[in-house]
């Protein structure tokens, strides 16, 4: 199609090549067809697709790396602004911190990191893009050691809805920093992240399986061992189904330490120790390696649904429910993941970002996910009958970057709990018209 004024990026719409491979996102159930897509090069195509949008009077989503569940990167008619051209990654060795495009996946950015030695928390699958998952917060592999994505971010470069393009840090803009720092994509579109790096180089970690007739001992056990953990030890539990594709369900622990090899054999030996495993897989690896374990499970296309709330405790009747729904789980891609928070996460105020989440505790994500549109009613009639059966066990909090659309709660306000009424003020200041209301929005 034609441009318009100031964008020099690429545009599709329906009848261009490339078009539906790029109004894709990363949750096959989402299948919306966007007006016209804008691929920009920089702040100027951002600012140029924004204004554009706004004087047709067009929707506007913004796709960065596309993974949110709920399928907030595009729309039904609207405008797409695509990030995947802002893939540019910097590293400064000298002062600890690396400065990325907002097309960037944590792939990539743990990869230029780790050239230099260093790493941050990232997400714990690498094909997620830096720019939702730290909007959000940033939970990861590295959070007790070094704290949240957003604990680990200096500046963002942001381009607002009437088009300028802002810097924010602690000391340019603190207010919208802070409310960048949790608040989704409430305030803008988000052209680069500059984060706070770490020397890391290789960790210890994998994973170890159980049988599943086993779980309720697994969880336990995990709910024990995971009373005194050193910043330098996480530990995921789950059930899950065999990754070979013959549905077998096991119970799993993922472990992922980040402190020297000798103190991690220590930290380890009770873990991988306990009861009969069927499978260990633990070992020294590059921080990279680790965040792609996961990767095979949650390919593009395949389609989900997910639940998930952060927990009141860990008592044996909400083991004996997990386990029970999961003997019926009809998906073998699907899988039930309790994180655990310690550690750096927890030695931050409540009000410091906007991220609230700071309890040590844990957070349960259940991430159903097949390939069969025939079976869509099955998995997500499985999802809520679970969801609804450890409601009892279940706390008010909620993390943004795991929410659906049909919550029974006014989740968004679950999700930032205290600091809701702040990120009001400044979604007021910044986004006045709510331009930018596909995230969990934030409304003016």
């Amino acid at each position: 199609m034609e441009g318009f004024e100031g964008f020099e990026g690429e545009l599709l719409t329906a009848s261009d090549e490339g078009y539906d491979d790029a109004r894709l996102v990363h949750n096959g159930l989402i299948n919306k067809h966007p007006a016209l897509i804008a691929r920009c090069r920089g702040t100027a195509d951002i600012a140029a697709a924004i204004r554009h949008a706004r004087e047709q009077g067009l929707e506007i989503a913004v796709k960065g790396g596309g993974h949110n569940v709920a399928g907030r990167a595009t729309t039904e008619g609207g405008v797409m602004i695509d990030l995947s051209l802002l893939r540019g990654v910097e590293v400064d060795p000298a002062t600890l911190t690396v400065r990325a495009g907002g097309g960037v996946t944590w792939g990539e950015l743990n990869d230029a990191a780790h050239r230099h030695g260093l790493a941050t928390t990232g997400g714990v699958i690498s094909t997620t893009g830096i720019a939702g998952l730290t909007l959000g917060g940033g939970f990861g592999w590295l959070m007790a050691k070094f704290g949240l994505s957003v604990d680990n971010l200096l500046q963002v470069e942001l381009v607002t809805a009437d088009g300028r393009v802002i810097t924010a840090s602690e000391d340019e803009e603190p207010d919208l920093f802070w409310g960048l720092r949790g608040g989704g994509g409430n305030f803008g579109v988000a052209a680069s992240f500059t984060y706070r790096l770490h020397p890391l180089t290789d960790l210890v970690g994998g994973l170890i399986a159980h049988p599943f007739e086993a779980a309720g001992d697994v969880l336990r056990f995990y709910r024990d061992v995971t009373a005194s953990l050193s910043d330098d030890l996480s530990i995921f539990a789950s059930l899950v189904h065999a990754p070979d594709g013959s549905g077998v369900p096991l119970a799993a622990l993922v472990v992922g330490h980040t402190g020297s090899p000798e103190q991690a054999e220590v930290d380890l030996a009770p873990i991988i120790g306990f009861g009969s495993p069927a499978v260990v897989q633990v070992g020294p690896m590059p921080y990279p390696v680790l965040n792609t374990m996961l990767d095979d499970g949650y390919p593009k296309g395949a389609l989900n649904y997910w639940k998930s709330s952060f927990l009141a405790g860990l008592d044996d009747g909400l083991f004996d429910t997990l386990a029970e729904r999961f003997a019926v789980c009809p998906s073998p891609m699907s899988a039930m993941v309790l994180e655990h928070f310690h550690g750096a996460v927890t030695r931050v105020g409540v009000t410091d970002t906007a991220v609230p989440h700071r309890d040590p505790g844990y957070d349960l994500v259940i991430t159903s996910e097949w390939m069969d549109p025939m079976a869509t009613d099955e998995n997500i009639a499985w999802t809520r009958e679970l969801y609804s059966a450890i409601e009892p066990h279940q706390a008010v909090r909620r993390y943004v970057n795991y929410l659906g659309d049909d919550e029974p709660i006014d989740a968004v306000r679950a999700a930032y709990g205290p600091n809701y009424d702040r990120l009001v003020e400044v979604k007021r200041r910044y986004d006045p018209d709510n331009a930018f209301h596909l995230n969990q929005n934030i409304a003016p």
